[in-house]
């Protein structure tokens, strides 16, 4: 069929106002041609006059193509010869749909590089390209809202004062957790965020309160609280306010804690030492003291300032607490202990010295020690009162099942190096462990694994005198 085109052409030239793809005229309609036609209508060759009704239809049908086409490039929706509209081949969205396209920030129009619209701020909540810095909003003076007065305000964060109801119930827990991590930057940090006002001064007051039913290494750490907030969070008058309102309730406090007369001398006096109380402090009360147990403290602290002049270290009033002093001074505190014990036989005075150690996880070496002095005892005393002293730190929880078995099985261990010293300790430390068990605070496992010395004898009749090596 174009092979036929293609000759007509050659041999029958048209005009360029032939080829014209324009509509008919009302005319051509009505089934007048004119000579123009020349058997074709819009490109669209004609065999015979009943045909130029589906010509027409198929004219109609391109230009509509073309339309679309050039409008909506690259959608991928096409038209059939028929005209209708075709979605690929199996009726699926081509590669080249806008919906694919729905997050894609590209431009689609066809032009440019290919770069994101809008340098990457064209999307939705976007605020601006990457990088960009917003300069300050000018303030309009039009605006109805526009206060002259706010104009060069200065806005700051307002902490509300601390309410004195709420004072104790706030910084009790500080305290108490400082008593914990001895972390007195932290303390200080917290205090700096409360608004504390005229109620700064029962800061020191309220530590010493709370130390003096404490343990000495709290009040250690209570009086390096003082001296590291003194000047911080807390004035030198403040201290003073805060030992004055002390002295003033000894009498309540003394119904709790029968020595808080001598121990808030010992406080005044440390803070006379670490210099957050003047010198001059005691000097004021001199003469002007009617309480019995302020006079008692004010005394007991002039007595250890004396005695700090004649080379007594006041800075460590306290002492050390247990798990920071080392170990030998924690076995020769513990042997004058058990020597004290002996002396005196006094078993709460023996369980009141071992909670003042404050090292429940080294209490194995107080039965080790224990232990050890009863198999170097020569008599029967020791043997008894060593006995009862460990019944009865059983029964008050003082000492617990596994330092009481650790403490037992060192003994085990080295009862070789002490039967050297001592030839009987084999003998003595099996009638112990057999007492012990008997009194209840060992059980029958650690009492079996005890070590027996066996008794030496002849390997044979003709073995010329030797021994059989000893087995325990």
């Amino acid at each position: 069929m174009a092979n036929d085109c293609e000759a007509w052409l050659n041999a029958n030239p048209l005009d360029a106002d032939d080829l014209s793809d324009s509509f008919l005229s009302g005319e051509e309609e009505n089934g007048i041609i004119t000579k123009n036609v020349k058997n074709e209508i819009n490109g669209n060759w004609i065999s015979a006059p009943n045909s130029i009704h589906e010509a027409r239809l198929k004219a109609k049908a391109k230009r509509r193509l073309r339309k679309t086409s050039s409008r909506d490039s690259g959608r991928g929706d096409s038209f059939s010869d028929n005209g209708d509209p075709s979605r690929g081949t199996n009726g699926t969205v081509p590669p080249t749909s806008p919906k694919s396209k729905l997050l894609d920030r590209k431009s689609r129009a066809g032009k440019g590089r290919g770069l994101p619209k809008k340098g990457g701020a064209g999307g939705k909540g976007v605020w601006g390209p990457p990088g960009e810095v917003y300069d300050l909003e000018e303030v309009d003076v039009k605006d109805p809202n526009y206060d002259e007065a706010q104009e060069n305000c200065v806005y700051e964060t307002v902490v509300p004062p601390l309410e004195e109801g709420d004072f104790e119930k706030t910084l009790t827990p500080i305290v108490q957790e400082y008593f914990e991590h001895g972390d007195t930057n932290e303390v200080a940090e917290l205090l700096g965020e409360l608004n504390l006002g005229s109620m700064s001064s029962g800061v020191p007051m309220l530590a010493v309160s709370l130390a003096l039913e404490a343990k000495a290494s709290h009040r250690e750490l209570t009086s390096r609280l003082l001296a590291d907030l003194c000047g911080r969070v807390l004035s030198r008058r403040d201290v003073e306010s805060s030992f004055d309102k002390l002295l003033r309730e000894l009498p309540d406090l003394v119904l709790d804690t029968p020595g808080a007369p001598q121990l808030v001398g010992q406080f005044i006096a440390r803070a006379v030492k670490d210099k957050i109380l003047s010198k001059s402090y005691l000097d004021g009360y001199k003469g002007k003291v009617d309480c019995v147990h302020a006079r008692a403290a004010l005394d007991r602290a002039a007595v250890l300032l004396k005695m700090g002049m004649g080379g007594l270290r006041i800075d460590n009033l306290w002492g050390t607490g247990g798990g920071q002093r080392p170990v030998t001074q924690l076995v020769r505190e513990m042997t004058l202990l058990l020597k004290e014990y002996l002396l005196s036989g006094d078993n709460k005075e023996a369980e009141r010295c071992l909670r003042e150690l404050e090292v429940p996880h080294f209490h194995h070496e107080f039965v080790y020690e224990a232990i050890v002095m009863v198999l170097e005892s020569k008599g029967e005393k020791t043997f008894k009162m060593v006995l009862q002293l460990l019944k009865f730190l059983w029964v008050s929880s003082i000492i617990t099942v596994d330092q009481m078995r650790r403490g037992y099985e060192r003994v085990y261990m080295d009862i070789a190096e002490i039967n050297i010293d001592v030839p009987r300790a084999y003998f003595i430390l099996e009638q112990f462990v057999d007492k012990s068990f008997s009194a209840g605070f060992i059980c029958e496992k650690l009492r079996d694994l005890c070590p027996s010395r066996g008794r030496k004898r002849f390997v044979s009749e003709g073995d010329g005198g030797r021994f059989k090596l000893e087995s325990y």
